[in-house]
């Protein structure tokens, strides 16, 4: 394993946790920790902007270009990352299943239009 890939690893691990922590702490009623989960979970996403900027640097990548493109993508990752998170708060949270599954499995499509949008269809 190349010292870049398992740098990118540990603090992927890293910062994935903080997040996830983060937002169990602001989801979950029961734990009355809405504003340190906010906190945590920033912590987290930094910690995996990071990781992403490290990595490039470790690997000699050109910095990412900020195009219409990247925008386009990361607005749909972002759409089907929250479409995908309401789904499963509807279904396990709300108790509202079978509009939870459709939220939920219209955010895993919206996700999965992502690889031909970024990589292209040949």
């Amino acid at each position: 394993m190349k010292k870049s890939n398992f740098v990118a690893m540990i603090l992927g691990t890293i910062g994935g946790i903080l997040f996830a922590l983060g937002m169990c702490m602001t989801l979950i009623p029961e734990w009355n920790a809405s504003r340190p989960g906010v906190v945590m979970g920033v912590v987290g996403a930094v910690v995996l902007l990071a990781m992403v900027l490290v990595w490039r640097k470790m690997e000699n990548k050109a910095p990412i270009k900020v195009s219409g493109k990247t925008i386009g993508a990361v607005l749909i990752g972002i759409i089907g990352a929250l479409g995908l998170g309401v789904g499963m708060c509807m279904t396990m949270v709300w108790s509202n299943m079978v509009p939870g599954i459709v939220i939920g499995l219209a955010g895993i499509v919206v996700l999965l239009c992502l690889i031909p949008f970024v990589k292209g269809l040949k």
